[in-house]
């Protein structure tokens, strides 16, 4: 029996080799954040804070943070050089007008008619959903980045969102720690599946309309995948 495991940095990682050279790239707070630690080192990609940030690095090393250069999470960043810094009208303006290529966010839930819920559960105090409604929008791809299962052990994926939304029909691309889906006619379709989890388990831990393709293969390539 498979015992599942949170894993976090296994969603970064896949995510971070979505990229190519010279794509503009949001990533949201929280787990999205990890991305940019593992964009492969002949990837150039152009990371963008809504709250006036172009050209992100790494997260900086333990003592080296610096408190006036936070992300829009208010977590500490580094620029690379290059780099800008401009007001919110601005930033907006560039997500607004299409220059974002990806957004990755962080849900508490997502559905297989890629709609999107990050922001609120009833009942408990939240800020809002910020930048997340203009970034589903205006990013030319929607990437949903969770954990596949809550700690109660049920699915984040569903057949249909239960809580309120922040976008609807925007989600292309979700990665869980337990696989790689496109979201295409109304159904979540498994492209790569991260080892020790099968196809197998991940359509009885989903609850949706799962696909699972025929080019469907493991991943990372130590485990099999190209």
């Amino acid at each position: 029996m498979i015992e599942y495991q949170e894993n976090k940095e296994i969603i970064a990682r896949r995510i971070a080799r979505i990229f190519q050279t010279g794509e503009v790239v949001n990533l949201g707070i929280g787990l999205p954040t990890l991305v940019g630690n593992f964009v492969p080192a002949d990837v150039t990609v152009i990371l963008q804070s809504e709250n006036g940030l172009i050209g992100l690095g790494p997260a900086p090393q333990p003592g080296q943070a610096d408190k006036d250069l936070t992300n829009a999470g208010a977590m500490p960043v580094t620029i690379l050089s290059g780099g800008a810094f401009f007001d919110s009208a601005t930033s907006f303006g560039i997500i607004r007008g299409g220059h974002v290529d990806y957004t990755v966010l962080g849900v508490l839930e997502t559905d297989q008619e890629g709609n999107l819920a990050n922001y609120k559960i009833p009942g408990k105090m939240v800020p809002g959903m910020g930048g997340a409604m203009d970034l589903t929008t205006g990013s030319r791809v929607v990437i949903a980045a969770t954990t596949h299962l809550e700690k109660s052990g049920t699915s984040k994926l569903k057949r249909r969102c239960s809580l309120p939304l922040t976008a609807a029909n925007e989600v292309n691309i979700v990665v869980t720690d337990v696989g790689y889906f496109e979201v295409l006619g109304g159904r979540f379709h498994l492209a790569e599946y991260f080892p020790p989890y099968t196809p197998d388990w991940i359509l009885a831990h989903t609850d949706a309309d799962v696909v699972v393709r025929q080019d469907c293969k493991a991943w990372p390539p130590e485990e099999g995948c190209k």
